[in-house]
């Protein structure tokens, strides 16, 4: 016999020891998954999205593939090991399943960007073009109209979408879709995030396969007027929310036709405020509330109406008849409403519920969220990423979970009370389900606004009913009474309705602390905080008390967060001091002023300051020449030292060399030459074209930027100019 090799024996025993550990884990989690009684199809729900999601996250083709690789090799592995095991089939199936859809999930929102993603414009452009008008969107709360055109690109030989705002003094009667025209337009490609964490509007364009936006110069001349009786659908909207705002003027006017027709575009401003920072914007968007008014009044009306004829009502199941009304009261007035992807996707949940109300099934239930979830993002899968998809699935998912479970069930149970008892139950479970709602969406909320209103429980608690029970069933009597002239009364009584609702943004947003002000929130702070509720609302049993600690870190955490010491915007034009590092200050910015207002705001947004910025060239620590400014901050033991380009005026290069040698950190919107070299970083136009926007965070000595976040998807594309040679004032050649 051979010798044997040392060690060997041990080795095995290690195996043998170690293989029923395994086998016992397995062992375990499956009786889990048993004793939980898992719903696999909410999970499959979840993986799917989470294969979505992680498409966003990674950077690159190989690690997308490499993600779809790792997923299928789990599913094949779990066959291998638990395939034979009939106590291990629940575990089998979940792991498997759940795979599966994860790479399903990347593979899925891959190939969307392929077919759909349009490759932007190189760079600017400006000149004459021809196009066809796609789509009309009047604005007349920002006094403007949009259109989005299908023209082509000389330049690059394609056809390509892009949008264009106008004046209403440009508006010329046949500018509608199918219209060609032609006009003097002054073109960008789709801009990138201003600053880390700011709205990515590039990433939005390239789903809806735009190439460039811009604005019109001059007058539009219309080559070929539109043909009689297309885009039906889009004329009806226009003429339905023209025809509301006549008959009820003012911002009262402007809510009605939102409700009836969709159309947003005349809301003020101001009014705009006071419904977001109330807690109430919801309500200016086509959303469940409105959807499932419709479906439920249209449910309600045909099952009464036809209730009153015997004949039909002993022939025929009026619940199937009144759901088929309904059905298609929802379908209508989601195409009335423009049928955005947020309507849509509500009427599709809406349309389930229907379906399992005639089956005698379960009519909420959180079976029916994932298939509804499913469904959207199968046809949209970078909804995901949006805020609306997020905010509507996390407020459904939040109430759902809330009434089935078996205290809320106990509450709300039928008993033998008075009136008076019985209305009061259902307050105090419409005012929990609002708490609820609001902890649900926070995270949501000021991850992509920074910003949410603190009262917005209270506040639901009575627009909501308002809204639903009182001023939409009043703006469709009073279109119903227009038919024959006698509206009007029905008019005022919906005004009313709305100019209350008004009242009650104007109160609720005007209260003390009204507002919580939070600056950019870590993405994992997020995704373990929507883990966490996950596990809360789908979980079963003792055991989900365990997603109350993700849940509560995360919030721990996204309070505590802290702004970035200094904001540079992609251009280098702009930059603010935040936080700390401002003092007392708040928030200092380089420059403010109308044309460059949603700069102002986006930087006051992601440094969580609410007050009205100091000006550089003001603060009494700064000294501004009329080219460049310097200051120092105090941040831990460290004194940074900046430069800041004020203008673009070339100086003496010896100068400017010794100037960025006692920096720390310069600023330019401009070409810096090489021999400016500060201590720690130059963020002049060529570092500024391929990274992006900065947020720097001294105390940490880290710098975040927007490349960061992007990685190689198509909607970001860096640019990279060509060296060139700086040059001076003549008089120092």
């Amino acid at each position: 016999m051979g010798e044997a090799v040392p060690g060997a024996g041990t080795a095995a025993l290690r195996t043998w020891r170690k293989a029923p550990r395994l086998s016992s884990l397995a062992t375990r989690i499956d009786a889990a998954l048993d004793g939980a009684r898992l719903d696999r199809g909410p999970w499959l729900a979840v993986a799917f999205a989470a294969g979505i999601a992680c498409w966003f996250w990674l950077d690159a083709p190989w690690q997308w593939q490499g993600a779809i690789g790792a997923a299928v090799l789990v599913a094949l592995a779990a066959q291998a090991r638990w395939r034979s095991s009939e106590r291990r089939a629940a575990l089998l199936v979940a792991v498997t399943s759940c795979a599966i859809a994860f790479a399903f999930g990347v593979g899925l929102v891959w190939a969307r960007s392929e077919v759909v993603g349009v490759r932007p414009l190189d760079g600017p452009r400006f000149g004459l073009v021809d196009g066809r008008v796609l789509e009309r969107e009047e604005r007349p709360g920002e006094n403007r109209l949009r259109l989005v055109l299908a023209l082509r690109d000389a330049r690059e030989g394609r056809a390509v979408k892009v949008r264009v705002n106008l004046t209403p003094e440009q508006d010329r009667d046949g500018l509608r879709e199918g219209a060609i025209v032609r006009l003097r337009a002054r073109l960008m490609p789709p801009a990138p995030p201003l600053v880390p964490g700011g709205y990515d509007f590039a990433r939005s364009a390239w789903f809806s396969g735009l190439a460039a936006t811009g604005s019109a110069l001059g007058d539009i001349a219309i080559l070929r007027h539109p043909p009689e009786g297309g885009a039906f659908v889009a004329k009806s909207q226009r003429a339905l929310s023209h025809h509301v705002r006549a008959q009820l003027p003012g911002s009262a006017g402007t809510l009605a036709a939102t409700l009836a027709s969709g159309d947003r575009g005349a809301i003020p401003s101001e009014v705009e405020a006071a419904m977001r920072d109330s807690g109430l914007a919801h309500l200016l968007s086509i959303s469940g509330v409105h959807v499932g008014a419709v479906m439920a009044f249209a449910y309600a009306l045909v099952f009464r109406l036809l209730a009153l004829w015997p004949w039909l009502a002993l022939r025929w199941r009026l619940p199937i008849v009144a759901a088929s009304g309904a059905a298609l009261a929802g379908i209508a007035y989601t195409l009335l409403t423009g049928a955005e992807v947020p309507t849509v996707r509500t009427c599709i949940g809406a349309l389930l519920v229907l379906t399992a109300l005639v089956l005698g099934r379960e009519p909420l239930s959180i079976r029916l969220v994932a298939v509804a979830a499913c469904a959207v993002l199968m046809l949209w899968p970078e909804a995901l990423v949006g805020p609306s998809f997020q905010m509507s699935f996390a407020a459904v998912l939040a109430i759902v979970a809330l009434h089935q479970s078996a205290p809320v069930r106990r509450f709300l149970a039928p008993r033998e009370e008075g009136w008076a008892s019985r209305a009061g139950r259902r307050a105090v479970m419409l005012l929990v389900t609002g708490l609820v709602i609001e902890i649900a969406l926070m995270p949501v909320v000021l991850f992509h606004f920074h910003r949410a209103g603190v009262y917005g429980a209270l506040a639901n608690l009575v627009a909501i009913p308002l809204v639903t029970f009182v001023s939409m069933p009043l703006v469709a009597f009073a279109l119903l009474a227009d038919l024959v002239g006698a509206g009007k009364p029905f008019w005022w009584l919906a005004g009313q309705s709305l100019d209350a609702l008004l009242l009650l943004a104007d109160t609720v947003a005007a209260a003390p602390r009204a507002v919580t002000l939070v600056p950019q929130v870590g993405a994992g702070w997020v995704l373990l905080f929507a883990a966490g509720g996950l596990w809360l609302a789908l979980w079963r049993g003792a055991a989900r008390a365990w997603g109350l600690v993700p849940l509560l870190a995360a919030s721990g955490a996204m309070a505590a967060s802290q702004p970035p010491d200094i904001l540079v915007t992609r251009d280098g034009r702009n930059f603010a001091v935040a936080g700390a590092a401002a003092g007392r200050n708040g928030m200092i910015v380089m420059r403010a002023g109308r044309s460059d207002s949603y700069t102002q705001e986006t930087l006051a947004e992601l440094a969580a300051h609410g007050g009205t910025p100091l000006l550089l060239d003001r603060w009494d620590q700064a000294r501004c020449s009329a080219d460049f400014c310097s200051f120092a901050l105090r941040r831990d033991d460290r004194t940074w030292r900046f430069l800041v380009a004020r203008s673009r005026i070339p100086i003496e290069e010896r100068a400017l060399a010794a100037a960025c040698a006692q920096s720390d950190i310069v600023i330019a919107d401009r070409w810096l030459p090489r021999s400016c070299q500060p201590r720690w970083l130059k963020a002049d136009r060529d570092f500024l074209d391929r990274n992006g926007g900065l947020a720097l965070h001294l105390s940490e000595r880290r710098i975040v930027t927007v490349a960061q976040s992007q990685g190689d998807h198509g909607w970001w594309q860096p640019r990279s100019n060509p060296v060139r040679r700086y040059s001076t004032r003549p008089q120092d050649r």
